[in-house]
């Protein structure tokens, strides 16, 4: 994710932080700063909310690591204002699995709970909650209370928060997935409505929690719907079959003109019949501002790319075309080039199929 900073890693997994976090590190800080004049009360503010987002990224583990057990692998963690994000390559296809993934998350904070409970017990550290605001009181109690109110708001099923998966994990079992995820959708949505209520006649935070869950679970129900129409169809059904390439040593002049003579936008590097790199729009354009005309393809080609085979369905390549921010992927038999596919063959694909079943009905 753009304006990102690498904080940490942790088995593979990297953890990033957005920068509007920092925004909201300054709003606390001086919120504190203003109510008590006191440094040592702005630095416990700020110490306090970097605990809760620690919780939040163990919450986020709790997702990743499960999800590894499955094979899936988890491309980052990116902290924002609004909480994290795990950005797992895909959730599991067998509803077992997709629960057990989406209740990692809710389970990681109830056991953080259930330890600080122990500890303030042990300690004899309880205090009355009346006591307790969000500037001041224990701050492991009000980390306790913190990590409660993160798994309950996480169990609501509704889409996208964990709850939603865990009501189409159950569903699932029964149901099939389409049908399953466009019932917890539905419910999602009737949630959000909810929430804008309450949120026009009280609190204004609801109003955009009901916009973020009534996208979500719009979102969610539309991606089990292309899921399905993708189901066991091969990706040379979509993949583009006339194309251009270029040669290592090609001339970046060489690029330009290919665009300007037609629709193709990157292109597949290629040397003694195999792809050696994939050369990008963007990447062209860098490397005209730095290099010049003049320079060579093999200058500025990614030479890291992900690859198809001709074999695979679509709805595989797909996710993985998905995961990598892939502009084009190259399609091979045997090792050789025989076609690309880009996220604009299958949104093409897409609606020509959905067209012929109108047509059909």
């Amino acid at each position: 994710m753009k304006w990102s900073l690498k904080i940490a890693q942790f088995k593979g997994i990297p953890v990033y932080i957005h920068a509007t976090f920092l925004l909201l590190i300054f709003w606390i800080a001086a919120s504190h700063w203003i109510e008590s004049k006191s440094i040592s009360v702005m630095l416990q503010g700020v110490f306090f909310v970097l605990l809760i987002f620690l919780c939040v990224v163990l919450h986020e583990f709790g997702h990743a690591l499960t999800a590894a057990r499955y094979n899936i692998r988890t491309r980052d963690i990116v902290l924002l204002p609004i909480g994290g994000v795990a950005s797992l390559e895909k959730m599991p296809d067998k509803p077992k699995e997709e629960l057990w993934v989406a209740i990692a998350g809710p389970l990681v904070n109830i056991v953080i709970a259930i330890v600080l409970f122990v500890i303030l017990m042990l300690f004899q550290q309880w205090q009355p909650l009346s006591s307790l605001s969000t500037t001041s009181g224990s701050i492991l109690e009000r980390l306790l209370l913190i990590n409660v109110f993160l798994a309950v708001f996480n169990l609501l099923p509704a889409f996208p928060m964990d709850g939603g998966r865990i009501l189409r994990a159950l569903l699932a079992m029964r149901l099939d997935h389409v049908k399953a995820t466009q019932i917890a959708a539905s419910i999602g949505q009737g949630m959000a409505l909810l929430f804008g209520l309450l949120g026009i006649f009280g609190n204004p935070m609801l109003l955009f929690i009901a916009f973020f869950v009534w996208i979500g679970a719009a979102q969610e129900a539309q991606m089990a719907k292309v899921k399905f129409v993708f189901d066991g169809i091969p990706v040379r059904s979509a993949m583009m079959t006339s194309y251009q390439s270029l040669r290592p040593n090609d001339q970046l002049e060489r690029a330009v003109q290919l665009i300007l003579a037609g629709s193709q936008q990157d292109f597949p590097v290629i040397e003694d019949g195999n792809v050696v790199g994939i050369l990008e729009r963007k990447k062209l354009m860098d490397g005209l501002a730095r290099f010049g005309n003049d320079a060579q393809v093999n200058v500025v080609m990614d030479t890291y790319f992900l690859t198809a085979e001709i074999t695979e369905t679509l709805q595989n390549v797909m996710a993985r075309l998905q995961s990598c921010r892939c502009k084009i992927m190259p399609v091979l038999r045997n090792g050789k080039l025989v076609g690309l596919l880009t996220m604009e063959n299958i949104v093409e694909f897409l609606m020509i199929h959905a067209a012929l079943k109108k047509t059909r009905s």
